[in-house]
């Protein structure tokens, strides 16, 4: 009696390119390796934007589930790891939409829009709310360069890729977004924080 075959750990299968092969063809497992590898970078990518643990997880899922429905449009043509980025990000960029339009709604109520205020303003947080905050202050394209190129370290080729423009459009991105976000924290190093 033969023992069935070892299963090989995702990280240690073939590579992405039969991965995506097997995908293409409706391999469950392969697509789930595909997850299994970008499943992190894709949470990241999505609470960079949205700022919430819970809208991050959804968006996440949300994108496997998309690219998971197109594979078989999948070109080849840049990365799947970039395939997958946009998706997040343009999935991030509509909850974000989304919340805005929903928050404008709650404005016209007082009590809510009240509540609302207060929230925003209440009370001392670590050092790290104040980078977060000041990273979602910054305009959509400088924050999305920000994110795709410092916190989940992709290359500049990589995020023009992502972002469809040209590197030099993704330096000056980065280069303004950095300086506002150390404009906004500067009041950090002057108390002593």
């Amino acid at each position: 009696m033969q023992s069935p075959p070892h299963k090989v750990p995702c990280m240690q299968a073939a590579d992405e390119q039969q991965l995506i092969l097997q995908a293409r063809e409706g391999d469950h497992e392969a697509f789930g390796c595909l997850v299994e590898r970008y499943m992190k970078q894709a949470y990241n990518i999505a609470y960079g934007f949205v700022n919430n643990h819970h809208d991050a997880e959804e968006t996440a899922q949300e994108a496997f589930i998309r690219a998971y429905q197109s594979m078989s449009s999948f070109r080849g043509e840049a990365k799947f790891g970039t395939w997958l980025y946009r998706i997040v990000m343009n999935l991030s960029l509509n909850r974000l939409e989304q919340t805005r339009k929903r928050r404008e709604r709650h404005m016209d109520n007082p009590d809510i829009g009240k509540m609302i205020a207060e929230s925003d303003h209440s009370g001392e947080v670590d050092v790290t709310g104040h980078i977060e905050r000041a990273l979602h202050e910054l305009p959509l394209l400088q924050r999305a360069t920000v994110i795709l190129r410092h916190i989940d370290g992709l290359s500049t080729k990589q995020v023009s890729r992502i972002l469809r423009c040209s590197e030099g459009t993704v330096k000056t991105h980065l280069f303004r977004g950095l300086e506002k976000m150390r404009a906004k924290l500067q009041y950090l190093r002057e108390d002593g924080i």
